[in-house]
């Protein structure tokens, strides 16, 4: 038998990826077509043009338009030579210098993948992560350095950096270090390298204090500007929602609920901004975490790492928070409170619409702050669609489009599935069963909310927005008042009569036990077998609660109510008002609250009459009778004297 030889076929070879541009390092070229990067942004074309070879750079780019592969690319010639891979680290060669810990974690990222097949080794110095641990890797060898200005502050003093030998240095969102009041830190830096390393300085706006910082610490630097209307803006749309103040917690669920995005992104402007909107969300059953400055490092991570893999949909956030988060399915930004400038605008926004993506940006614009965002959009260059906020309606009819395009009826079912539903089918009808699937869908939603619509052209757009808190409140109570009760429902001259009349309730519970609308609301409708339409006005005093029941359920709502007495909420009908409307209001010992018993009033009245005497007697040792125009009715500012001081009165002692 002959002998059989073996024969090895040879698997065709991957073919190498295409390169695109950088040239003149294959490294870098083949790391960029690995990522798909075909033409250089905008920025990314200016940096490397031959005008900007080997100088200090001043840009000004939007957040998303590529910067943190342009300045890895400008800085490739100092770090490389004329070499295609590097030798064994020693003294680092760049250092990069960014505000927030999340921003210097994902620029170490994109230079990791950028310098991979050069050799490079990239370490990161940032606040909260253990400095001994970055002591023994700067120990080590570093071709790069990214860290935050307080981190790399601190190892210079230590004397465990060694910035010697150091190329360039770039400086990236400049002015968010100077509004964070890294001033010093970051000049202290640039005085601590060589006299003649690049300085790139990489910021989205240029305010003075950026355009003094290179005047002092740049030479012959060249300044390259990527306009946001060209970039910038692109790939983001910008909606202004139409909002009264104190229903923007509500127009954020319903924002929410509408676009159902992946991931999104809420701003607000303070850390107890960011904790309330948080719980509020988390309750009403989204999947939520909140990024503040408060957190540890370890929160911090642990939260967006919830956010990447989809254990979480929302992030709320402050702006400090959010420099540097890199989401890349975040399709969606809620400005839930307005930022103070269009800077601020633009840096939120620029969380989407990255990579030529689309995305979108919301901003809730009370009516007395409608000016103000109308001057943010025309000085950002932006042309913002004005709407209301989504309507319940609305969301319920995507709902219902969503659920058909749901992947529980595309995907082919299994043998259990099907023995299943034959069986569901020989017990229950198709509709028994459709609408049993109908309300499994909807349980796992958040209840959209009931919105007005302010409307355009109100005449009190421009107020502050402490009118817009103050109208919200019930007029027929003194707004000092402890007693008085927080009226939730729409005022009266925007309160329709409920159909078939009303029916006034109490329940036993108040604001001393925590009373809310948000939970009062669920609980009402469960105990009572109704919806939120059926319920008009709710009043809530210190140890009771008021609410305003439609004629039409309330015999329902009572019978109900009386089959679960044993719970520890006790709910009763209240004696009706004059021609059956509201009762008057009561305080909480259950007697009418007249005007002259409340406390405050006395007090008033009591220090008015005091000054009165005060003056009268003052008049009369000058020998003058006392004007009695002077002290009207209510005027306690002229009429309120010091105790501590020595009063004179027309030269006299």
């Amino acid at each position: 038998m002959p002998r059989r030889v073996p024969v090895f076929v040879r698997e065709p070879e991957e073919p190498a990826p295409k390169m695109t541009f950088m040239s003149e390092f294959p490294s870098i070229a083949r790391a960029l077509a690995e990522r798909n990067y075909a033409e250089p942004t905008p920025v990314q074309k200016a940096v490397l043009a031959g005008d900007a070879a080997g100088r200090d750079l001043l840009v000004s780019a939007q957040t998303g338009s590529g910067k943190t592969v342009a300045y890895g690319l400008a800085i490739a010639a100092d770090i490389l030579g004329r070499a295609e891979r590097l030798e064994r680290a020693s003294k680092p060669l760049a250092l990069v210098v960014a505000p927030t810990r999340e921003l210097a974690i994902q620029v170490q990222r994109e230079l990791i993948w950028l310098y991979k097949y050069c050799g490079a080794r990239v370490v990161s110095c940032v606040g909260g992560m253990d400095p001994r641990r970055e002591h023994r890797e700067l120990s080590e060898g570093a071709h790069i350095v990214v860290g935050t200005p307080g981190r790399l502050y601190d190892h210079l003093r230590r004397h465990r950096l060694d910035l010697s030998e150091l190329k360039a240095i770039v400086l990236d969102e400049a002015d968010e270090m100077l509004n964070l009041g890294f001033r010093e830190d970051m000049e202290f830096l640039l005085e601590a390298t060589p006299a003649a390393r690049r300085t790139l300085l990489f910021s989205a706006t240029l305010p003075r204090g950026i355009v003094a910082l290179a005047k002092q610490y740049q030479q012959d630097a060249f300044r390259v500007e990527v306009r946001g209307d060209d970039q910038g803006h692109a790939d983001i749309e910008y909606r202004a929602i139409r909002v009264a103040a104190h229903e923007a917690e509500h127009a954020v669920v319903n924002i929410l609920r509408f676009y159902e995005a992946p991931s999104t992104l809420v701003f607000c402007n303070t850390r107890n901004a960011v904790k309330h909107l948080q719980a509020a969300l988390l309750e009403r059953g989204f999947l939520v975490v909140a990024l503040s400055g408060e957190l540890t490092q370890n929160e911090r991570t642990t939260a967006l790492q919830s956010l990447r893999d989809g254990r979480a949909r929302v992030c709320v956030a402050t702006d400090v928070a959010a420099r540097g988060i890199d989401l890349p399915g975040l399709s969606l930004v809620i400005h839930a409170e307005l930022p103070n400038d269009p800077e601020v605008m633009q840096h939120r926004s620029g969380r989407t619409g990255r990579a030529g993506k689309k995305g979108v940006s919301v901003l809730l614009v009370p009516n007395s702050r409608r000016r103000r965002a109308e001057m943010f959009f025309k000085q950002a260059g932006v042309n913002a669609i004005w709407a209301a906020a989504p309507q319940a309606d609305e969301i319920r009819k995507l709902d219902q489009q969503r659920m058909m395009q749901d992947e529980v009826f595309s995907d082919p079912p299994t043998e259990d599935d099907v023995a299943l539903a034959r069986t569901l089918l020989a017990e229950k009808s198709p509709e028994q069963i459709a609408s049993a699937l109908a309300r499994l869908y909807r349980a796992r939603l958040p209840s959209p909310e009931d919105i007005l619509d302010p409307g355009p052209d109100r005449g009190d757009r421009f107020r502050d927005d402490r009118d817009d808190r103050h109208r919200s409140r019930d007029r027929s109570f003194a707004p000092g008042d402890d007693t008085s009760p927080r009226d939730t429902g729409k005022r009266a001259s925007a309160r329709r009569p409920m159909e078939g009349g009303s029916v006034w309730f109490r329940a036993s519970i108040g604001k001393r036990k925590n009373a809310e609308p948000r939970w009062l609301l669920p609980m009402i409708c469960r105990r009572g077998g109704i919806t939120k339409a059926d319920i008009g006005a709710i009043r809530i005093y210190d140890t009771v609660t008021e609410f305003e029941i439609s004629g039409n359920v309330a015999d329902t709502f009572t019978a109900k109510t009386r089959e679960l007495d044993d719970e520890n909420i006790r709910i009763e009908a209240l004696p009706q008002g004059p021609q059956g409307g509201a009762p008057s209001p009561r305080a909480d010992n259950g007697s009418p609250a007249r005007k002259s018993e409340k406390p405050h009033f006395k007090k008033r009245q009591q220090e008015h009459r005091a000054a009165l005497a005060s003056q009268e007697r003052i008049d009369e040792t000058a020998g003058k009778p006392p004007k009695k125009s002077e002290f009207k009715k209510g005027d306690f500012k002229r009429a309120k004297f010091k105790k501590s001081k020595k009063h004179k009165h027309r030269g006299q002692p």
